[in-house]
């Protein structure tokens, strides 16, 4: 089979995907060398499609269809790279409604995380047709993996933004959506929160990981900022290094406002699936360090990021642009 031009009307590159149903294939290591004319490591092109999988370090492929494109090593987790947020959102969506009716068929139920910035804007494809009436929308149970301790009606606050750009678009029940209780402190909001995720296991619409004892969405949406913090866990504070509470609290956040609650990394990494949704270049730093061949002593909070399950992360070509 000829190879084709990368096409970039779809993901253009998958540079990494690590799966249960891959690992049965046959493999067959990878070397340059198998190629001619060489190959360098900037323009693999393949007249297959080339799935990467780690294992002891190593590349293997598996051929299925026809495409060029660029692959490296990046530890857990699949990449791909989208050529506009157009189309990143497309994916994003069909992505999303997939792992609900999954669950829903599964369990009955479908616990999805938001986060904010502009994660929900990248959400809006689920609020048109085929998405919003194809949905069973009364089995999602919606948190936040942070919130801003402002009213639920102030610019800042994540619960609003979802609200607009989301929630008041699909029929959500609303006791299914758990907000913060705006009316306490920080540290007041946060054992709320993490008394009502407690329930919530009780009550069976919260599984748990067997591994870890922590809570065990079915899917978390998170973004990143351009430093690389993830939630509201921020490069060099402590509390990335928190590993007892379901949910804590900050009150000196570098980015304003400062008050804030937010999920704890293991509760983030019980996670089923999570889905990381960053564009932009002037993400393209982080996600390089994340991604790249760089080294870094002290990882950002992005590199944290390790689910027990499935972990995709959905990149435009800006920030991709640094790979």
């Amino acid at each position: 089979m000829a190879s084709s031009p990368l096409q970039f009307s779809t993901p253009f590159r998958t540079l990494l995907l690590s799966s249960p149903s891959l690992r049965k294939s046959p493999r067959l290591p990878f070397h340059p060398s198998l190629f001619s004319p060489p190959l360098t490591q900037k323009t693999l092109t393949f007249s297959t499609v080339t799935r990467a999988v780690s294992g002891s370090g190593k590349f293997y492929w598996r051929a299925k269809a026809s495409m060029a494109g660029t692959a490296m090593e990046k530890g857990k987790g699949k990449v791909e790279v989208f050529d506009s947020e157009e189309n990143l959102s497309v994916s994003l969506a069909k992505y999303t409604a997939d792992l609900a009716a999954k669950f829903s068929k599964e369990k009955g139920s479908f616990t999805v995380v938001l986060s904010g910035g502009s994660l929900i804007k990248s959400l809006r494809k689920l609020v048109e047709p085929p998405y919003v009436d194809a949905i069973d929308w009364s089995t999602w149970h919606v948190f936040w993996v942070d919130e801003r301790v402002v009213p639920k009606d102030h610019d800042d606050s994540n619960y609003k933004l979802a609200f607009d750009g989301f929630l008041s678009k699909v029929p959500i029940l609303p006791g299914n959506v758990y907000a913060i209780n705006d009316a306490l402190s920080a540290e007041g909001a946060a054992d709320d929160y993490e008394t009502c995720l407690k329930h919530l296991v009780k009550s069976n619409v919260l599984s748990v990981s067997t591994a870890t004892g922590f809570p065990k969405f079915d899917l978390m949406l998170l973004g990143m900022g351009p430093d690389g913090h993830v939630a509201s866990l921020f490069p060099g504070h402590p509390l990335v290094k928190e590993n007892k509470k379901w949910v804590t609290f900050i009150k000196d956040s570098p980015k304003p406002p400062p008050e804030r609650i937010t999920f704890t990394f293991p509760v983030i990494n019980s996670s089923a699936h999570i889905a990381l949704v960053i564009c932009g270049a002037g993400k393209a730093g982080p996600v390089h360090s994340a991604l790249g061949n760089s080294q870094n002593s002290d990882p950002l909070p992005v590199q944290m990021v390790s689910p027990e399950g499935e972990l995709v992360w959905f990149l435009d070509k800006d920030a991709a642009s640094k790979l």
